[in-house]
């Protein structure tokens, strides 16, 4: 299975729940207390099935839930970046409206044949129907509510915006990372033949093709600099099948494979170096008018410094003895570099290595 299809999956997965649990509160709101709000002015029995809507409820929200994301994978995959933002949004709507009206006529039907109740349903019954207008007023604000959610995790990262809603790091908390600094070899020759903008596009397709494999190895991007990413990974997702090595080497033949690529479109194929460190770190919220969560800790400064020594030693992943203490690679993939790699304020040194693939 490819990352697009397990990112269309993944977002599938969600859509559906949300969209299950959106139309169950449409229907709690809309129908809740109805029967005996309705008995007090009337005599007779009505006998409103409103219990029975919850498993239509379930049915269009299992129904929205996959042509949504459908329609989201392609959109973000396939048309976003040919559409300006205006175009993409109307287009969007546009195929939503009528997904809804297609899809509450369609109901309306089945509930009529399971139910002896007279539904509006004739042709263009939706003009002046006031339940059709609460439910696409619903489905816009439900909508809404779902894209920023969507956005928020896509900043912040798997699970991080959730711990920030639940205020994990509002006071500093220590846990143990894995980071990986992954820069661009030759970037200033680089940069210099294409010229800033062209450079830029250049870097945002190299960090496209990093993002295209982060989900297959449980990592998440700390932050960009510049031509550089900083990865990380909690030591259960760093460790678990080699990640956060496997990580690099998937980047590597994602470039590799789009060389022809990049060597039309840019004139270099990109090459990338990184070095990786393991250890406690600080883990905090900073900031009020942009805020987000910061590292704080040697492990930080001690990965950046082993990834400036690729240079030096001529290789293109190198780790520290932390890491290859917790990996289970063949003695034959990783060689002793550096005995004495000197921790800035601290009297311990370091063993650096280089690993190569399989």
């Amino acid at each position: 299975m490819n990352t697009g299809l397990k990112g269309f999956f993944s977002l599938l997965l969600v859509s559906i729940l949300y969209w299950v649990l959106a139309f169950f509160l449409f229907i709690t709101i809309r129908y809740n207390g109805l029967e005996q709000e309705l008995k007090v002015f009337t005599d007779d029995d009505l006998g409103l099935p409103v219990l029975a809507f919850n498993k239509y409820a379930f049915l269009l929200g299992l129904i929205v839930g996959i042509f949504y994301a459908i329609v989201e994978f392609l959109f973000d995959n396939f048309l976003s970046k040919r559409l300006a933002l205006g175009l993409n949004l109307v287009i969007k709507s546009l195929v939503y409206f009528v997904l809804i009206i297609v899809l509450l006529s369609s109901l309306s039907f089945l509930i009529e044949a399971q139910i002896d109740i007279d539904l509006p349903n004739e042709k263009g019954w939706w003009r002046k129907d006031p339940f059709f207008w609460n439910t696409v007023l619903f489905f816009v604000v439900a909508s809404i509510t779902f894209s920023l959610i969507r956005i928020a995790n896509d900043k912040f990262g798997r699970g991080v915006f959730i711990n920030m809603l639940l205020g994990k790091y509002k006071q500093p908390k220590e846990e143990e990372r894995v980071l990986m600094f992954v820069d661009l070899k030759d970037s200033t020759t680089i940069a210099e033949v294409l010229g800033h903008e062209k450079y830029s596009q250049f870097i945002q397709a190299c960090f496209k093709d990093l993002n295209s494999v982060l989900r297959r190895h449980d990592a998440e991007v700390y932050q960009y600099v510049g031509d550089e990413a900083v990865v990380s990974w909690t030591p259960d997702k760093a460790f678990n099948k080699n990640n956060c090595i496997n990580l690099f080497f998937a980047f590597q033949n994602r470039l590799m494979d789009k060389a022809k690529d990049y060597e039309n479109k840019y004139q270099f194929v990109p090459e990338f170096k990184a070095g990786i460190h393991y250890g406690k770190l600080m883990i905090a919220e900073v900031g009020t008018i942009k805020k987000e969560l910061a590292f704080h800790g040697d492990v930080i400064n001690t990965a950046s410094r082993i990834q400036k020594l690729c240079n030096r030693f001529d290789e293109l992943l190198l780790a520290s003895e932390p890491v290859l203490d917790n990996l289970n690679i063949p003695e034959q993939r990783y060689r002793l570099l550096s005995l004495d790699m000197e921790l800035k304020g601290k009297v311990e040194k370091l063993k650096i290595f280089s690993i190569h693939n399989e």
